[in-house]
Parts: structure tokens; sequence; C-alpha cells
């Protein structure tokens, strides 16, 4: 009995053949090594920047007409009008200010003993507004428009421009009252530009 038992075993073992010596090739161990070379290392893939495959949103193409838009919003002529506009926004509502916390306001001074009307009063402010406005908007324009010029001329986008642009407009400024007035308004709107800039950046 016992040697049929073992004669059974050694035909099971010999249908199945022996163990191969290449199977521990097929089936290499992985090591801590590979793996961080392929996720850290020299052998790390590099991925797509499209943000479809990084998990972000798709960026369609632009259109033709978003490039001139774009084109036109970075000129320099748009810069400048919008310059304007917020220059002549502001000042109007500066001067509107200062002329309320005037005591002065719509007193005459051939008369000054009278007491002026509301309408007087609102006529003076209006006026002294609107020159405001006028001021801040020429300012604004000027120092907008000479530091798009300067930034595109330099290819640069630092500080400098702000203070070239302030010394040009400061010095076509006062130069209409004098030479000597011409060089302290480039000065003064040199340092004043450099000033913003620093506490800006």
């Amino acid at each position: 009995m016992a040697a049929t038992t073992s004669a059974s075993n050694a035909a099971v073992s010999d249908s199945q053949g022996p163990a191969s010596p290449g199977s521990s090739a097929d089936n290499p161990t992985i090591q801590y090594s590979v793996i961080l070379d392929h996720l850290i290392g020299d052998k790390r893939p590099i991925k797509d920047p499209n943000p479809a495959v990084l998990g972000g949103l798709p960026v369609p193409p632009k259109s033709n007409e978003q490039k001139m838009i774009e084109r036109g919003m970075e000129s320099c002529a748009f810069k400048s009008v919008l310059a304007c506009v917020g220059g002549f926004v502001l000042g109007g509502a500066f001067g509107i200010f200062t002329a309320g916390i005037d005591t002065n306001v719509g007193f005459d001074p051939k008369d000054p003993l009278r007491t002026p009307t509301a309408r007087e009063v609102l006529k003076d402010m209006g006026q002294r507004g609107m020159s405001y406005a006028k001021n801040f908007a020429i300012v604004g324009a000027m120092f907008s428009c000479t530091e798009c010029i300067i930034e595109s001329h330099r290819g640069k986008s630092d500080w400098k421009n702000a203070v070239y642009s302030g010394c040009v407009t400061g010095g076509a400024i006062g130069f209409r009252a004098g030479l000597k007035a011409g060089v302290l308004g480039c000065g003064g709107f040199a340092a004043f530009s450099a000033a913003i800039e620093y506490y800006l950046r």
C-alpha cells in the first residue's frame, strides 16, 4: 500500500515538472530606491502642463476678436484715456470736497458781508470741481502716456519707468512758469512717483 502511494506521488510530481529556475527572474523583487527614482528622481516622467490633464478646467484658444481687444487694452492710447477719465472723476470729487470745507465758498469779494445763496455756493463748488477735474485729467493722461512709451522703449517694467514719467510730466507742467519751475516740477514729480512705487512694491 505504501509503495502504491509513493508511486502515485512520484507520478504527480513528474507530471507537474520540476520548478523552473527562471520564475524568479520573471518576477523580480521591487526595490524601494527604484520606486523613488520614478517618483522624485531623474526617471520621473514629465507631466503635460495642460490644465485638463492636471485636473483643472481646459482653456479654450483665444479668438481673433479677443486678441484684438487685449492688444487694444494694452495700448498706450487706451491707458491714457483710462487715466484721463479716472483723473477727471477723482479731481472733480476732490475739488467738490475742498470746496465743501472752504468757508469762503460763494462769498463775493466786493461785498464780503453779504451771505451767499445756496445757488451761488453750488455754482462756486461746481467751478472748483471742474477746475480740479481738468487738471487731474491732464496730469493723469500725460503720466500714463509717458510711462507706457518709456516702458515700451526700455522693454522693462520696473520703478524707473514711473520715475522717468514723473519727471517728464512734472517738467512739462512746470515749464510753463519758467525753467526753474520746470526743474522743480521734474524733481518733485519724480520723487513723488518713486515714493509711490516704493510703497506699492
